[in-house]
Order: structure tokens, then C-alpha cells, then sequence
């Protein structure tokens, strides 16, 4: 969302014929810009000529009676030359709606964050010079001159020490469901980054970033980042960016959008004779040099109305795409890492209801405050809901050319989710991502392993634990498994893990064994053992052993990504509710996988297990609530495990490229049953 401080407009009459304009996306915020644009074209300013939207019918009242095309390329070819393309469509759209308009002759005002990924803006900025067109990116605060003035002393500050920026925002579950994309680090397998850092508060570290005097790709030499999500989301509500900048001035932002309730963002300076706040949505200043204390109003542009005076007078922009890339540097950062952290949820208060359900990080207001002035990150600075630890990978496997498979220690799991080592990512040979790792509905679930509800009292399965007639409850229960060394061999490694409780006993040492095999150029096989054994009588429990219907999941479970036309089956029995609860031999799970950009595509998975099926043991499937399928070793009842009795299953999953048909499966099966 743009600043909503007061926006001055060039005077009228140096604009010269009203340009010609598109509006993609009338919508989310391309309502606000529907209205800017109504209050131009009164004046004579612009002429909208057409409006762009997939999934309306009609644009919204502001430009009523305006022509609405259902993409870019047609309202083009109907409508001939245009001025201006001004884009406020989903993020992910951006680089190719942008560079759709650049081609076709128009300069596009992009709304923040210009581009889903650094490739993208790369690519853009080579788009924009090649056609001689240019993109003014809008981040509203930056049509101030404040920016620009505390970076060239212009307020007496002296020379600028450090610069942070905090934001203490509240949303509500109805902000995270108003579209498709929200929320979400990618969809369907193409980037979104939409997190605090990199979209509601974007304003404020482009803000900052413009401060200190960094704006383009080259003016960054490190970003730190340290997320974390207290919302069911995939992307961060809580998080600090810490940028280090080649002018040697560190650069802090501190936010949440888990706050109590909502206070005005600002980038904070320190100069050598004074410090200055920047309230950048109000456009105004608050200055305290050498003891003396005002404060300045800084009105802004509006940067529609400075790109088409650009394109009349060759006059620079106040925000050309190439002064974005430190920006993008930031974005590129916050995409890379692995997902935010969940916050403790015991330090989560949840108020109101339905839509407006919203959290409450505890105390988060001043841990804000506190990273921004330290320079520090949450987690640097020990906040209680934070999280330390973060995985290590301690084996890795390939398969011709390809990295398949990676084992993590899974020290980045927080405690309620029960921490124990994983297999993520598992890929096909094509690159192919086929598992999932802390998602935004279950942070428990992990990769592929193995796991259990209840171990005499314990969770090593994580979450909520299952109390007959009570439902889920977040109990002082959960337990930790740790990893001894990792013992190479040949094509694979082995294991010992202690399975500690919540007492500090020892109720399982587990003997994992792990290899990986070639079988066709498309397709590979992953062999798990695990035998599990205890020196005093242990009983293991599942929801189903203790009352829930249907609940009976614990021991081997493989977590998926999102799949789109998912195809699961077994020799007997096709679709989730055929297959959840059946004993049989092998099971299949075929589907579009979309784990994120590059990752995405056709496979199949194919399960085998003989002990499973000679103990009566059924399969546990999930896909209408989320992807993923297991074995479970308590389905309907507790499972004993005498002192000294081992417990062995083996696995066997073919992991293949492409979707395999009911023939092709059965054939993969035979193959792998005479092996």
C-alpha cells in the first residue's frame, strides 16, 4: 500500500495534452489509484482510456463507464498507442505487465515492490533501456523531498551516523484472505514475496535505504534478515532487515504486523549534531538539532503526474526503477532464506473474531523499538518468542548429476513443533521439489521422516496434542529427538537418534538408515529404515488410538508442497477417502507440484512397504486440508513396545519425473518387487 501523506501536483498548465492512460488492476489498491486518476483526468491532466482486470466485470465507481479489457495485450491492440501503463496488479504480475507496456511504446508507473525477484528487475531495467522508455516505481514517500533532504544535510543534521525504520502495524485474518496471492513467498510455483518487509511496510526501508543515501543494486554489500510469522501465512509478519550499505552506514528495519493496535511508521537518523523522526505517510519531519527542537512538513508529488511531465519535459524521475535496486537487494534477501520462523505460539493472543481475528505477538512494540535502536535483530537480542537454533545439513545425495535428497539436523524447529531431523528437500531428477518443510498449516511438519503423536506421554509429532473429548491442545508435552553422527556409506548414510521426552527420559533410540539408487534416467529410489527400541516398556498412541476417527497418523509421514490435480491410489482404491485407512502393498500420489519458482512440475511417488502391510498397518492420506500421506503404526489402537523389543519398517519411494498412469505405476511396482 502507498503512503497516504498530501500529494502536490505539477501546476496544470505545464502538463500539455492529457496523456493517454491504462490502469491495470481496479482492485485491492488500484481502487486508490482509480481515484487519483478520476481527480487528473477532471482537470485535464490525463485521459484513461482503458482499464485491465482478469476477475472483474466492471471498474470501480472512481472511473465508471471506462472500458475494461481482461488483459494488457488486447486493451492494446483494440486501443493504439498509449502514454502511460499504470500497474497495480498482483506482484507476481509485475515484470511481465511492465514489460508488455515498455515494448508496446508506454511508460508504466509500476506500484511497489516493482518486481517479484531480482532476476526479474534485472531483466527489466535491460527492457527499459532497450526501448527508451522509462518506469517510475511508486513508492509514494519518495515523491518527497525529505528523503533526498536528510541525505544531503539539509536540515543540519550533520553528517548521517545510522538510520532505522519501525513499523507496528495490526492486520487481521481478512487481510491475509483478500486475495489469492497474500501471504503467500510464492503461487503455483512463481514468486510473490509478500511479507511486512517487502510489501505493507516497503515504504519505510525504501524510505530508510533513500536516507543513507543507497539506491541501487550496487550501493548494498550485506543483508541480514531475521523472520518470523505469527499468522498461519508462508511469508513474515515480524521480522528485522538489517542492510549494510558500501558508504559504511547500517541501515535497521524493525517490523510487525502483529502489534496491539496501529502507530505511524518512521525512519529514525542519527547525524553527528542531531536526529530527526520521519513520519514518511504524513510527509512530516520532527527534528532535535543541538538542542533545539521543530518539526517540518514536506509535502510530496504525485509521481503519475512526475512521469508524464518527464516524458514532456525530459525532466528526471523521482523514482526511476534503477534507484530501486538496494531495494531489491533486500526483497532478493527475504526470498532467499528458508521460511520465517513461527513465533512461539505461547507468546501469541488472538482477539476478535472471524475476519477480524487477529494476533498479538507479546510485547512486540517494544522489541521493535528495542532492534532498531540497538541495530540488532529479535533474535540477536533473545526476545522469548524467538528462535535460535536453525538446521544444519549433515548429508546430501545425488544421483547421477543431480542432488536428490537433503538431510537436516532440524535444530530450526521450534519446540512446540518438536524438533528431529528430516529429509527436505527431496527432489525428482528433473528438480522437481516433492516435499515441504515447516508450512504455514502445520509448522510441524517436516520434510519426510518419521514422527509419532505420543510416546508415553510424550509428542514427537508436534503441535497441539489430541485429549479425548477436548480436541487439540498446546500442552508442555513435546519431546526432541537428536541426531548422533552421520555415518556415510556408499549411496546413503545411517544414524542413531535418542528420542528425549518432555521429562528428560530416554524413550526411543532409533537406528535410521537412508540410501538412494538410480533406477531410469526420470525417476530414482529412496530407501528408509528406521528400528526403534527402548530399555523400558513403551506405548504409542495416535488421535486415532485415543478416540478420533480417522486420526490414527505417527511413524513414517512425507509432507507435501502444493499440488495442483492430485492423483492418489493403490491397487484397490483410488481418491483420498478410499485410500485413508487401507492396508495395502504400495501407494501412489501423482500431481502438478508448485514447492516455488524453479521447483515446479509433473511427478509421482510411488510407497512400498512390506512391514507395513504384514503388520495390517493402513495408510494415512491428506488432501483436502493439505498434501501428504504416511504410514501409521497406531491407527485405531496403542502399539506396546516391550523393553528391548525392536520395531523395524522399511520404505521404499520411487520418486519419478512426470505423471505416471495407473499402468505405467503398476509396471514401476513389479520392477521394484523383484529388487
Amino acid at each position: 500500500m502507498s503512503g497516504s501523506g498530501e500529494v502536490r501536483s505539477a501546476a496544470d498548465g505545464e502538463m500539455g495534452e492529457p496523456a493517454r492512460l491504462v490502469l491495470v488492476g481496479v482492485g485491492g489498491f488500484g481502487r486508490v489509484h482509480a481515484e487519483r486518476i478520476a481527480g487528473h483526468q477532471a482537470r485535464g491532466l490525463v485521459e484513461l482510456v482503458a482499464a485491465v482486470d482478469p476477475v472483474r466485470d466492471a471498474p470501480p465507481a472512481a472511473i465508471a463507464g471506462t472500458p475494461l479489457f481482461p488483459d494488457l495485450p488486447e486493451a492494446l491492440a483494440a486501443l493504439g498507442p498509449v502514454d502511460v501503463v499504470v500497474v497495480a496488479a498482483p506482484i507476481g504480475e509485475h515484470a511481465r505487465l511492465a514489460e508488455t507496456a515498455l515494448t508496446a511504446g508506454a511508460d508504466v508507473l509500476l506500484e511497489k515492490p516493482p518486481v517479484a525477484t531480482l532476476a526479474d528487475f534485472n531483466r527489466l531495467l535491460g527492457v527499459e533501456q532497450r526501448t527508451g522508455r522509462m518506469v517510475q516505481v511508486g513508492f509514494q514517500s519518495l515523491g518527497s523531498p525529505a528523503a533526498a533532504g536528510l541525505a544531503a544535510d539539509a536540515y543540519g543534521l550533520g553528517p548521517v551516523l545510522e538510520v532505522s525504520a519501525t513499523g507496528t502495524w495490526s492486520r487481521s485474518l481478512g487481510y491475509w484472505s483478500r486475495s489469492p496471492w497474500a501471504g503467500h513467498r510464492s503461487l503455483d510455483g512463481r514468486p510473490v514475496v509478500d511479507g511486512v518487509v517487502t510489501n505493507p511496510l516497503a515504504h519505510a526501508v525504501a524510505t530508510a535505504l533513500a536516507v543513507a543515501g543507497c539506491h541501487r543494486r550496487e550501493d548494498v554489500t550485506a543483508v541480514d534478515t531475521d523472520l518470523y510469522r505469527a499468522n498461519a501465512i508462508d511469508s513474515d509478519d515480524t521480522s528485522v532487515v538489517r542492510v549494510r550499505t558500501t558508504g559504511g552506514l547500517t541501515v535497521t528495519c524493525a517490523f510487525t504486523l502483529c502489534a496491539p493496535g496501529e502507530e505511524v511508521p518512521l525512519v529514525h537518523v542519527q547525524g553527528a549534531r542531531g536526529s530527526a523522526r520521519y513520519a514518511y505517510t504524513e510527509d512530516r519531519l520532527d527534528l532535535e538539532v543541538e538542542g533545539r527542537s521543530w518539526s517540518v512538513t514536506a509535502p510530496r508529488e504525485d509521481l503519475l503526474l512526475d512521469l508524464v511531465r518527464a516524458r514532456r519535459r525530459g525532466t528526471p524521475l523521482l523514482v526511476p526503477l534503477a534507484r530501486t535496486g538496494a531495494f531489491m537487494r533486500v526483497l532478493d534477501a527475504v526470498a532467499a532464506v528458508d521460511e520465517p520462523v513461527r513465533v512461539d505460539p505461547r507468546a501469541v493472543t488472538w482477539s476478535g473474531e472471524g475476519p477480524e481475528r487477529r494476533p498479538v505477538v507479546a510485547d512486540v512494540g517494544r522489541w521493535v523499538a528495542r532492534a532498531a535502536e540497538a541495530g540488532a535483530t529479535f533474535t540477536e537480542l533473545g526476545a522469548p518468542w524467538t528462535h535460535r537454533g536453525r538446521d544444519t545439513v549433515t548429508a546430501r545425495g545425488t544421483v547421477g548429476r543431480a542432488e536428490v535428497v537433503t538431510y537436516r539436523d532440524g535444530a530450526g524447529t521450534i519446540p512446540t513443533s518438536t524438533p528431529r531431523p528430516y529429509l527436505h528437500p527431496v527432489r525428482t531428477t528433473g528438480g522437481v521439489v516433492v516435499t515441504a518443510t515447516h508450512p504455514a498449516d502445520h509448522d510441524w511438519h517436516t520434510g519426510a521422516g518419521v514422527a509419532i503423536p505420543d510416546v508415553n506421554g510424550t509428542n514427537f509429532w508436534g503441535g497441539g496434542t489430541y485429549r479425548p473429548g477436548a480436541g487439540y491442545q498446546l500442552l508442555d508435552d513435546h519431546g526432541l529427538v537428536t541426531g548422533g553422527p552421520v555415518v556415510e556409506e556408499p549411496a546413503g548414510f545411517s544414524q542413531q537418534l535418542e528420542w528425549v521426552g518432555r521429562s528428560g527420559v530416554r524413550e526411543l533410540v532409533e537406528q535410521r538408515r537412508v540410501r538412494w539408487s538410480a533406477v531410469a534416467a526420470d525417476r530414482w529410489l529412496l530407501d528408509l529404515t528406521t528400528t526403534l527400541r527402548s530399555d523400558h516398556e513403551v506405548t504409542l498412541h495416535s488421535p486415532g488410538s485415543k478416540g478420533r476417527t480417522g486420526g490414527g497418523y505417527g511413524g513414517f509421514f512425507w509432507r507435501l508442497p502444493a499440488c495442483r490435480d492430485v492423483q492418489v491410489s493403490t491397487a484397490t482404491a483410488s481418491g483420498e477417502e478410499s485410500v485413508h485407512g487401507s492396508v495395502a502393498p504400495w501407494l501412489a500420489w501423482s500431481a502438478e507440484f508448485a514447492a516455488g519458482p524453479g521447483t515446479a512440475g509433473p511427478a509421482t511417488l510411488v510407497v512400498l512397504s512390506a512391514d507395513a502391510v504384514r503388520h495390517g498397518e493402513p495408510w494415512f492420506v491428506r488432501l483436502a486440508d493439505y498434501p501428504g500421506f504416511g504410514s501409521a503404526l497406531a491407527w485405531d489402537r496403542p502399539l506396546v513396545l516391550p523393553p528391548g523389543t525392536p520395531l523395524q519398517r522399511r520404505y521404499r519411494i520411487l520418486v519419478a519425473d512426470g505423471r505416471l498412469d495407473a499402468d505405467a505405476v503398476t509396471a514401476a511396482v513389479a520392477g521394484l518387487e523383484q529388487t
